[in-house]
């Protein structure tokens, strides 16, 4: 018998929140590799809505190998409207990105990049996508460039082989950018889900549902997702 010749593809590991630009990342990684998605549950006021997203998408794009894993501690440390409560998502406004909001969870991609890594070095997987995107974006801090170099160089550091390396191809894509590569690749995006606040119809109000309906609305398509208002206002606000 002839010894096959045909190589197994190379894996990787993506994180897939369940949103729209880690949806584009699943496709991008479910595209040119064997990609094993992992979700990170951590108390988010979104959660259960979240892992929903996040099973429809890996059934979409056919990713099989699946991690859902649960953090306490950021839910527990709390100081995120996210993750706390007690404290209010807030509605957008012209500011944007100006500054870091209370919206974001402290050294959150820290504690899901560490997950990942472990998990890839468990699997054999060179490379670990993550959706951080800078440009149009809240401006939280470890969606940063220089972070995700600097966490490389963790990597090589404290793993056994030392050639793990996070890649983040959506970081310096505008968000309609992200919207055109996401059509392009098939991304689901009537699965995903990026509201803060509610889990039954996105409220089109919190940054996240604004800076979404900004990237829909550039790119020159609808958003597939329902509202809690109607669209027409949701993108009146928006732009």
């Amino acid at each position: 018998m002839t010894p096959s010749t045909e190589q197994a593809s190379p894996r990787a590991v993506v994180l897939l929140s369940g949103g729209m630009d880690s949806c584009v990342c699943a496709a991008l990684a479910a595209r040119d590799f064997e990609a094993a998605a992992l979700h990170v549950s951590y108390g988010q006021r979104t959660e259960e809505r979240e892992r929903r997203a996040f099973d429809g998408i890996c059934d979409r794009l056919g990713i099989r190998r699946r991690l859902v894993v649960r953090n306490q501690a950021l839910r527990e440390i709390g100081g995120s409207a996210l993750t706390d409560s007690s404290i209010a998502v807030p509605q957008a406004n012209g500011s944007i990105g100006n500054s870091v909001p209370i919206t974001y969870v402290p050294f959150r991609n820290a504690h899901f990049l560490a997950a990942a890594v472990s998990w890839a070095e468990v699997l054999g997987a060179d490379k670990v996508f993550i959706g951080a995107a800078e440009q149009d974006s809240s401006g939280y801090p470890d969606c940063r460039p220089e972070y995700y170099r600097a966490f490389n160089e963790v990597i090589r550091a404290g793993t056994r082989e030392g050639r793990i390396e996070i890649t983040t191809p959506l970081i310096g894509l505008r968000k309609a950018e992200i919207v055109r590569l996401g059509l392009e690749l098939g991304a689901p995006f009537d699965l995903t889900w990026s509201c803060y606040s509610r889990q039954d119809r996105a409220c089109g109000v919190c940054e996240s549902c604004v800076l979404r309906l900004r990237a829909f609305q550039a790119a020159g398509v609808p958003d597939s997702i329902p509202y809690a208002v109607p669209v027409s206002a949701a993108s009146s606000r928006a732009g």
